[in-house]
């Protein structure tokens, strides 16, 4: 801790710094004079750092921060003790990409995806409710899901052994839409962390592989689902193929789920047996129809750009915590939705403009269901990936032609490239995820008394791979993280001149090369 210096002999102090001139030492001195004894000073590296006693008030407070931040060009301005302020400024991407995610943006084979969905469509119909087809004719959900265990298999074998490949079986009673008994095979390969501090955190990969026709019951006319969802699966195996050569501190998780057909049975029974297992999922990525439908004639798709749907109240929420969001108007900043929010900075960080994702602030489409929200069900953050504009005679069709129009879910109206930029986006989003720190625990909304100022309050990040924090703002009627300041790795609140009555607040880890977790938002304490 600095001592405490008098306000003439940091006149004297603040002269003898190099930087700044003459009119930049007289507006400090000017401060000094005016915030007295208040100010004990110190020099680390060029930066001021201050500590502040406990009557300097907010106002002096804050005209110091800006006053030395223009006197003295410190990129930063840190104050020492039980709370920091820094610079404000705002949200911004990366000037760069990382090696590694360049690495694995170039892995990324839009062949490889090409093979993977006309294989998945050779097996003919997929339907879950073909399961007692035997898997040695080479049809049906059996041999499908036989052929995507080898896969993982196979790359497991191309990176030592770094995959532990797996299957979730069960069998799902008669219900809707499952008129006997029928066996569900979910599959899938982990990906373990090398940290063993933050090998427990995992984010995962999803696609489901089963198909219809036009007949729910219909086993034996052909199902290609090409798109729905060949493309979500070839998503999960390539990301799978490309993520398994690198290294993470984090757990990845490349699942694909059967019985979504038929009501979402596969990630359900995944889901609710994470949630029972007590897994630590933060992130999961459902990719469902992001093939790129190209009907012939059809000029409004567009190829540039991924929806990504994420739900705003979550679907988990009590009744108190439906009374605590409508008492801060939370309602758009769901961990799902901040997911969604990552999924869309991760984008512009690291993808170029001619593709980049497009959030959707809902959790799916009218008259439509996905599997992330068997994940939202059980309380974990997932959003659904989908292409932008959906040809509805390419889904749930039995193959035929009416009327001069194509029916049938065909890998022909299937874009191999913009299933690979889909792929690409959900890869390096499970990368920064897997390899940022984990949020910061217990963060608190400090509302005790009534002030214009904010106050928030955190435990450190779990597992050591914080650097520091950013506590990030938007205003309430904005979509998106508009302002931030960053904190040093040992601080554990800040206080912002900004009124929390007027912005939402949120607060995130930051680790090495400025990798971050998804923003958190802190409740209110008092």
């Amino acid at each position: 801790m600095s001592r405490e210096i008098p306000s003439c002999t940091l006149s004297v102090y603040l002269e003898s710094l190099t930087a700044g001139g003459q009119e930049q030492r007289q507006i400090l001195r000017a401060l000094a004079q005016g915030c007295g004894n208040g100010i004990q000073p110190d020099v680390c590296r060029g930066k001021i750092r201050m500590s502040f006693v406990s009557r300097l008030n907010s106002a002096c407070r804050t005209s110091v921060s800006l006053m030395l931040a223009n006197a003295i060009g410190c990129g930063l301005v840190m104050f020492s003790g039980v709370s920091a302020v820094a610079q404000s400024k705002p949200v911004k991407k990366p000037s760069q990409v990382s090696p590694e995610i360049q690495a694995i943006l170039r892995d990324v084979s839009a062949k490889q995806i090409e093979a993977n969905i006309n294989k998945l469509v050779s097996f003919g119909n997929r339907s879950t409710l073909s399961s007692d087809v035997p898997a040695d004719s080479g049809k049906g959900i059996t041999a499908a899901h036989e052929w995507i265990k080898s896969e993982f298999e196979r790359y497991s074998k191309e990176c030592g052994g770094c995959l532990e490949v797996k299957t979730d079986d069960f069998t799902e009673s008669p219900m809707d839409r499952i008129p006997k008994p029928t066996q569900i095979t979910n599959v899938y390969a982990v990906l373990k962390g090398t940290d063993p501090a933050n090998a427990d955190r995992i984010v995962l990969v999803t696609g489901h592989y089963d198909s219809r026709n036009s007949t729910n019951e219909n086993t034996t006319d052909p199902a290609p689902g090409a798109n729905d969802d060949g493309s979500g699966t070839a998503v999960s195996l390539e990301c799978a193929r490309v993520l398994s050569k690198h290294k993470f501190p984090a757990t990845i998780i490349f699942l694909t789920v059967a019985g979504e057909e038929q009501g979402l049975n596969g990630s359900k029974h995944f889901a609710k047996m994470a949630r029972a297992q007590g897994w630590q999922i933060e992130a999961a990525l459902n990719n469902d129809i992001v093939g790129g439908n190209k009907t012939p004639g059809d000029t409004t798709q567009n190829p540039h750009t991924v929806r990504v749907f994420s739900e705003g109240v979550p679907a988990n929420a009590t009744e108190a915590d439906l009374r605590l969001i409508r008492a801060t108007g939370t309602e758009n900043d769901s961990p799902s939705r901040e997911l969604a929010r990552y999924v869309g900075e991760v984008g512009k960080a690291d993808l170029p403009k001619t593709f980049q994702p497009t959030l959707i602030y809902r959790r799916d489409r009218f008259l439509r269901g996905g599997d992330h929200s068997s994940f939202n069900m059980e309380g974990f953050a997932a959003v659904r990936f989908t292409e932008w504009r959906e040809d509805f005679h390419h889904q749930h069709q039995n193959l035929r032609t009416e009327n001069g129009i194509e029916y049938g879910d065909l890998p022909k109206f299937v874009d191999f490239e913009y299933v690979a930029n889909v792929a690409r986006l959900n890869a390096i989003t499970l990368a920064t995820l897997a390899m940022a720190p984990a949020p910061p625990d217990n963060a608190r909304l400090q509302t005790k008394d009534l002030e214009n100022g904010t106050t928030i309050t955190w435990k450190p990040s779990p597992g050591g791979l914080a650097t520091g924090y950013e506590v990030v703002w938007r205003n309430t009627s904005s979509p998106d993280w508009e302002e931030s300041k960053g904190f040093p790795a040992d601080a554990n609140s800040a206080k912002i001149d900004v009124s929390k009555d007027n912005v939402i607040f949120g607060i995130r880890a930051v680790g090495k090369n400025g990798l971050k977790s998804p923003v958190v938002i802190p409740p209110p304490e008092r």
